[in-house]
C-alpha cells in the first residue's frame, strides 16, 4: 500500500460473502487521521476439500443410485458430453461436480457493476471446417444465419467491440498487442519474418491431406517433420530460427502463456506455433481474427451447454473413487453441504475430470499422469473509481502491459451498451510459467492475501502509477491447476494415448488435458467424441 499523503484518501468500505472464500478478512490499513479501506479477498476452487482424495477420510455411503451413464466433472467437456447424449436421443444420465456451480474453467463472478470471469473469458471465431461447433453457436444465436457465400453471420453485439486491443509499449498504449511504434527496424523485420512463416504452417498440409496445424487437434497432420516440433521448445525453435529480436520474444512470450500457462522458455514448439497457425481464419470472408466475448467470459457458454443437465446434476459432490464391478462401475462419492457419501452404480462412466484428479480416482494410472503438468493461475477483479493513463488510444477490451509479469487485464464491462459506468470493472491476469510446477503450486497458498494484492498492484503501476488512489475493491482468484500445460514431448507422447484409452469399455476419459490444450473447442469436442465412442463404437485417432 502506498504511504504519505495518500492515506488521506479513503475508499470505500464494503462488505462481501463468497461461498467459495478460502480467507475473506477484510485487511485495515490505519492512517493517522482516518481509515482507508480496500477490501482484499481471496478465493479459487475447493482445493482443500480437493485434497482429501489423498486420505480418503470419507464416510461410508449411505444412499445408492443407480443410472446408465455418469458423467464425473462439470467442466466444458462434462457439459459438452451432456448435451451430446441428448442430441442422440439419451436423457437418462447424472453429473457429479465437485463445486457449487458448473462450467469449470469456464465460470463467473458478479459484483454490483458486473459480471466478471474467473477464468477463460473469449472464443476465437470458429474454423469453417468446424461444423459442430458452429452449429452450437447457431443453436445459441450467436450465429444468426449464413450470408448468400455461406459465411456465418455472427450476432455482432457479441463481437468483440472495437478498440478491442491495446499494448502500453515505450511508456505508452497503442493499438493491437503486436510492438510497433517505437520497434528498431531490425524488430520489426523480424515481425514480418515470423509471421509469414507462422502463414506457411497456417495453410501448410502434410502427405495425408491434413493441415499442420488444425483445431480440435487430432484433426492435425501426422507429417512427422512437424510433430518432431513437440520435441523443443519454442525457445529452441526461436533461436534455431535465427530471431533475436526482444519484442518479438516477449510477443512469443505472451502468446504462448496466453493459451498454454507455459511461456516460450517451457512450452513445445509444436504447441507455440499451433497458437498461431490451427486458427484458419476462414470463417469470414475479410478473414477477421476477432473473438466472441462477454461480461462473464465463456461462462456464458457454459450457460447455454447447462440447460442439458437440468435436474441431471449434483454439485458439491466429490467423486472419491471408480472402479470396475462385473459389467457395472461404481463411483462413490461425497457430498459436501450434506457431510454424507453416496454410492452411483452405473453401466458407463465418463470422466471429464481432469487426470490430476483420476490418479486418486482409479488405480494404476500414476504412472503416465505423472507426466501432466498444469500451470497455476491468478486472476483478480478490480473495481476502480477511473484508469487514468493520460493516453490518446482508450481502454480497450485487452490491455496488455509489455514488461510486466502478467498478462495484462480485461475490461469487463467493454461489452455492454451502456458505456457511462459509475465504476469500471478490469480483470487480470497471470500465469505462474516456471520449470517446476509442482513447487510453484505449493509456494501458491503460503502467500496471504494482502502478498497478492500489492502484486496485482505493483505489477499494474507500470501502467496505471496511481492505480491503488482508485481501487476500491480487490478479489484475488487462484486456481492452483489452472490448465494442461503441453511441455516438450507431451502433445504426441505416450502418457496422453494412455490417459485416453477407456477400460473395458465402461470407463471412457473425455478432458481438454486429454488433446494437450486448454481451450474451449477442444473440450467441446471431448465430450462429443466421448458420447460418439460410447453409442457407435467410434474412436478417434489423435
Amino acid at each position: 500500500m502506498k504511504s504519505g499523503e495518500d492515506c488521506n484518501k479513503s475508499r470505500r468500505s464494503f462488505l462481501k460473502v463468497v461461498g467459495a472464500a478460502l480467507i475473506a478478512v477484510p485487511f485495515l490499513q490505519f492512517c493517522s487521521d482516518k481509515i482507508a479501506v480496500m477490501m482484499i479477498r481471496l478465493s479459487g476452487t475447493k482445493h482443500l476439500l480437493g485434497h482429501r482424495l489423498w486420505i480418503k477420510d470419507f464416510p461410508k455411503p449411505t444412499k445408492q443410485i443407480q443410472i446408465p451413464y455418469l458423467i464425473v466433472g462439470g467442466g466444458i467437456s462434462g457439459l459438452s458430453a451432456a448435451r451430446q447424449f441428448q442430441k442422440r436421443g439419451i436423457s437418462d444420465f447424472l453429473m457429479l461436480e465437485l463445486e457449487n456451480h458448473l462450467g469449470g474453467n469456464s465460470s463467473s463472478g458478479e459484483n454490483k457493476y458486473s459480471k466478471y470471469p474467473l477464468g477463460a473469458h473469449y472464443l476465437p471465431l470458429p474454423n469453417f471446417q468446424d461444423k459442430e461447433l458452429l452449429h452450437f453457436l447457431e443453436e445459441e444465436k450467436i450465429i444468426l444465419g449464413y450470408n448468400e457465400k455461406g459465411f456465418p453471420i455472427f450476432d455482432e453485439l457479441q463481437l468483440t467491440f472495437a478498440p478491442d486491443e491495446r499494448l502500453f509499449y515505450k511508456n505508452n498504449w497503442q493499438e493491437d498487442v503486436v510492438p510497433k511504434n517505437g520497434n528498431l527496424i531490425a524488430d520489426d523485420l523480424e515481425f514480418d519474418q515470423f509471421f509469414k512463416q507462422m502463414d506457411v504452417f497456417r495453410t501448410g498440409k502434410g502427405e495425408d491431406q491434413k493441415y499442420l496445424f488444425d483445431i480440435p487437434i487430432y484433426l492435425s497432420s501426422k507429417d512427422e517433420k512437424t510433430r518432431s516440433l513437440d520435441q523443443i521448445t519454442m525457445k529452441q525453435w526461436f533461436k534455431e530460427n535465427n530471431f533475436t529480436s526482444e519484442p518479438l520474444f516477449n510477443y512469443i512470450d505472451y502468446c504462448c502463456k496466453d493459451d498454454f500457462g507455459l511461456g516460450i522458455e517451457y512450452v513445445s514448439a509444436w504447441a507455440g506455433i499451433h497458437y498461431f497457425a490451427g486458427r484458419k481464419q476462414d470463417s469470414t470472408p475479410e478473414k477477421h481474427d476477432s473473438v466472441l466475448t462477454w461480461p462473464e467470459g465463456n461462462a456464458r457458454l457454459a450457460a447455454h451447454l447447462k440447460k442439458y443437465t437440468e435436474d441431471k446434476s449434483l454439485k458439491n459432490h466429490l467423486v472419491y473413487e471408480v472402479k470396475t464391478e462385473g459389467n457395472k462401475v461404481i463411483a462413490k462419492a461425497f457430498d459436501d453441504v450434506n457431510k454424507s457419501s453416496v454410492e452411483i452404480i452405473a453401466d458407463k462412466v465418463i470422466m471429464a475430470s481432469p487426470q490430476f484428479v483420476n490418479q486418486y480416482l482409479i488405480q494404476d494410472r500414476k504412472t503416465f499422469t505423472k507426466d501432466f503438468h498444469y500451470t497455476p493461475w491468478l486472476l483478480a477483479t478490480l473495481i476502480v473509481s477511473e484508469l487514468p493513463d493520460n493516453s490518446s488510444f482508450p481502454l480497450s477490451w485487452d490491455n496488455v502491459i509489455y514488461g510486466s509479469k502478467g498478462l495484462g487485464y480485461v475490461y469487463d464491462q467493454h461489452q455492454t451498451l451502456n458505456q457511462v459506468q459509475d465504476k469500471k470493472v478490469i480483470t487480470y491476469y497471470f500465469s505462474f510459467s516456471s520449470a517446476d510446477l509442482k513447487k510453484t503450486r505449493k509456494e501458491l497458498y503460503k502467500k496471504d492475501k494482502e502478498y497478492w494484492k500489492q502484486f496485482v498492484l505493483n505489477d499494474l503501476k507500470i501502467a496505471h502509477l496511481d492505480i491503488e488512489e482508485y481501487t476500491e475493491d480487490i478479489e484475488v482468484f487462484l486456481l492452483g491447476h489452472g490448465m494442461i500445460s503441453p511441455a516438450p514431448g507431451f502433445i504426441f507422447g505416450e502418457a496422453k494415448k494412455q490417459a485416453k484409452q477407456n477400460i473395458q469399455e465402461k470407463i471412457y476419459f473425455a478432458h481438454s488435458d486429454l488433446s494437450g490444450i486448454s481451450i474451449f473447442e477442444e473440450a467441446f469436442h471431448q465430450g462429443i467424441n466421448v458420447v460418439n465412442e460410447i453409442l457407435d463404437g467410434t474412436t478417434v485417432d489423435s
